[in-house]
């Protein structure tokens, strides 16, 4: 069946019963199957032609009309819509466009005002770009004419149904075992954690995986633009998502006031989603007053360009003195984890440096582990984390939380001459 078919069939259908308002999901799906079976032109069809027609039929009046087989398809990654006749996927890593599109820019158009009032966002000629969310979770970034010059413009990211474990990534290969138990005594231990990379390169399933190695009896706050964080082992949670302005440009609420007032619900821990601006200055405060074990996520080429990001976002907030910046920084933060997207296409940890203090007014980053390439195989880089021989020079957390026996990098040799890095 043609475009034009299709269109036409769902016309006569949407004449036929009032599909928006009064009738119900099941109804609809009756009367769109007795529509199809009726008609003596569409009698050509397999069964199975018709089943998928049906259900695209259906997606077209309350799905997500042509996306929602892509939304639906596990093996789908991100779905990218340029404009309303030019659509793109991520699947096993690569990017290739789809033979698909919508039947006008109009109808991309209700299908974003549709994802958008589920949130309880706007987006309009106004305020054209929003950050939202489906209803499975996954996340949202949508931009209107004119900022985005051929038409509305949506990203979807997606993420699996059931949050990715620390031993799944480990038999990915995304981190060794070793610095997998690392980080789960560290997390334990209230380490204050801070995972940063480029796009894509997999934060947020690492901070999902992080988040299962919190003691199931502590109470967690967790603060996001749009919500999308799949925290389960915790049954104390509660999640905050930040509000856009109304149409007036009233009634904001930003993440940092989110921040000032998760302080105030006495939390166990706090959990960032991601930092972007003047919120780090607030993020970091609460790291300095007593709320340790916080998670947080940022965009960097590396953990050393990372402090330099978090330094520039603290001086959006406030004209304070960079000592005092670096002061903050190197007192709140006590791990930097950074991910990386390697040529192959594989999200890899390729570094996970400690915070060890202030040397001549510097941050000091200790590096722990780091990613070694060893070759090449099938299309697929080898290697993986190996430690890089120093010790974990602050401990006071670990024994804080008995931990007394030996955890990994406790009895390695001190630390050499230039291996710590100065930002």
């Amino acid at each position: 069946m043609n475009e034009e078919m299709f269109r036409a069939l769902r016309s006569d259908i949407r004449a036929g019963l009032d599909v928006t308002t009064s009738v119900g999901n099941r109804e609809l799906m009756t009367y769109i199957e007795q529509i199809i079976l009726e008609r003596e032109n569409l009698r050509y069809l397999t069964a199975q032609e018709k089943h998928e027609l049906v259900r695209k039929l259906y997606d077209s009046f309350r799905g997500l009309d042509v996306l929602q087989p892509l939304v639906d398809n596990p093996s789908i990654t991100e779905i990218m819509i340029n404009s309303y006749k030019e659509i793109f996927i991520e699947e096993e890593g690569q990017i290739r466009r789809l033979p698909l599109a919508f039947e006008s820019s109009s109808r991309l158009e209700d299908i974003i005002q549709s994802i958008v009032s589920g949130v309880n966002r706007v987006v309009n000629d106004s305020s054209p770009i929003v950050d939202a969310r489906l209803r499975d979770g996954s996340r949202v970034n949508i931009v209107l004419p004119p900022v985005a010059l051929k038409g509305p413009a949506m990203t979807i990211r997606k993420f699996p149904e059931t949050p990715m474990t620390m031993n799944e990534l480990v038999s990915r290969e995304a981190l060794s075992q070793e610095a997998a138990d690392l980080l789960q005594t560290l997390v334990a231990a209230k380490y204050n954690i801070f995972i940063c990379g480029g796009t894509g390169s997999g934060k947020t399933t690492f901070l999902n995986a992080l988040s299962q190695f919190i003691p199931p009896q502590e109470r967690v706050i967790t603060i996001e633009d749009s919500a999308e964080l799949q925290i389960v082992t915790v049954p104390n949670l509660v999640s905050l998502e930040t509000r856009n302005a109304n149409t007036e440009g009233k009634g904001e609420i930003t993440i940092r006031d989110l921040i000032r007032s998760s302080l105030r619900m006495r939390p166990n821990r706090i959990v960032v989603g991601e930092v972007r601006g003047a919120e780090c200055l607030d993020m970091l405060q609460a790291m300095n007053t007593g709320h340790d074990g916080a998670l947080s996520t940022g965009h960097s080429n590396s953990a050393r360009d990372m402090v330099n990001r978090l330094e520039t976002m603290v001086l959006s907030a406030a004209d304070l003195p960079i000592p005092v910046v670096r002061q903050q920084i190197s007192s709140a933060i006590d791990i930097f984890v950074h991910l990386s997207r390697l040529r192959d296409r594989t999200r890899r940890v390729v570094e996970i440096s400690e915070v060890s203090g202030i040397k001549d007014g510097e941050v000091v980053l200790n590096r722990l582990y780091e990613f070694r390439e060893t070759g090449e195989r099938e299309g697929r880089i080898q290697g993986g984390l190996v430690g890089c021989g120093n010790p974990l020079l602050h401990s006071a957390k670990l024994k804080m939380a008995g931990v007394t026996g030996a955890y990994p990098l406790q009895q390695q040799a001190a630390v050499e001459p230039g291996e710590e890095e100065m930002i």
